[in-house]
């Protein structure tokens, strides 16, 4: 690995030169980039929040799917919905970054002032260092047009469930009758990534009128073998367990695919809930904002074999 290290110093080598973007080089090495080249070599840095290291915490950071730096303004994705087309894919203006000084110098409007030492780990993947935290975050580059959506999704599957208020169930197929049919919502909370609701409610409720009948925790577990599928389990509280094979057939939409009776339960997304910098109102009707409070934490799945095949 190689430091992207941009500094302003002397350096004596029989002469004495300054400059306010110096770069080492490699004796191999013709041209190295500059750090600002770096982080703006691509539109979007993927947070692998999963690989993060340190024992400190950066909030912006933790909240971000996605950063970006352009032209000195630092975005961020905090959201799963709507990534893509939040901003033109960069997401929202929560700050401002500079490269002058041989580190990236962040100020977010909200946290504040951070810097980072940069690494480069590979073509498309660079560490960021916190040296005060003690923390170090791995972010994978992309262009807009070359976002590996299916990777954020599936990584990240229980913070999508949490981004909208309500799953409104709108169709069944095939299967044996069972008492999953009766289910009609269901809730994944933001506090956490283990409690979930349910009610059978008639469909069409208003969202904030359900009746949450049921409670219990939920797990998500890989698939073996397969990148684009999970297993969910819902361990009612009243002792009944349902296991579904998991898989997103976009942002607002996901499939549910009962294992014991071989039915499969579609839920779209009711009441998306935005994820912003810092507290807000109401955007639109059907829109709600949440403060940017939610952080991601490190996911450590179990792994399952598919039990049937479809």
């Amino acid at each position: 690995m190689k430091s992207v290290k941009l500094l302003i110093t002397l350096i004596i080598t029989g002469a004495l030169f300054s400059s306010c973007n110096n770069v080492y080089y490699d004796s191999y090495e013709e041209y190295q980039q500059t750090l600002e080249e770096v982080v703006s070599e691509y539109d979007l840095w993927y947070v692998d929040y999963h690989r993060t290291s340190g024992n400190g915490d950066i909030p912006y950071v933790s909240r971000a799917f996605t950063l970006s730096f352009v032209n000195g303004i630092l975005y961020a994705n905090n959201n799963i919905v709507d990534i893509g087309r939040t901003g033109n894919g960069f997401g929202i203006d929560v700050g401002t970054y500079n490269t002058y000084n041989g580190l990236l110098e962040t100020y977010h409007d909200i946290d504040g002032a951070n810097d980072f030492e940069v690494t480069i780990i590979s073509n498309n993947e660079i560490r960021l260092y916190n040296y005060l935290e003690n923390v170090s975050y791995y972010l994978i580059g992309y262009q807009v047009n070359t976002f590996d959506y299916d990777k954020l999704f599936y990584e990240n599957i229980e913070y999508f469930l949490q981004e909208y208020i309500a799953w409104e169930k709108v169709s069944t197929t095939g299967g044996e009758p069972n008492t999953f049919d009766y289910e009609n919502y269901l809730a994944f909370t933001p506090e956490n990534i283990t409690t979930f609701y349910s009610s059978q409610d008639n469909f069409g409720t208003d969202i904030e009128s359900i009746n949450w009948n049921y409670v219990g925790d939920y797990e998500v577990y890989d698939v073996a073998g397969y990148e684009d599928l999970k297993i969910l389990t819902l361990n009612y509280d009243g002792g009944d367990i349902e296991e579904f094979e998991l898989s997103v057939v976009n942002d607002g939409r996901i499939s549910l695919y009962h294992t014991s009776s071989q039915t499969t339960y579609d839920f779209k997304g009711r009441g998306f809930v935005q994820y912003l910098k810092t507290e807000s109102t109401k955007k639109e009707a059907k829109e709600t904002v949440r403060n940017s409070n939610r952080k991601r934490t490190k996911v450590e799945r179990k792994v399952k074999n598919r039990r049937n095949l479809k």
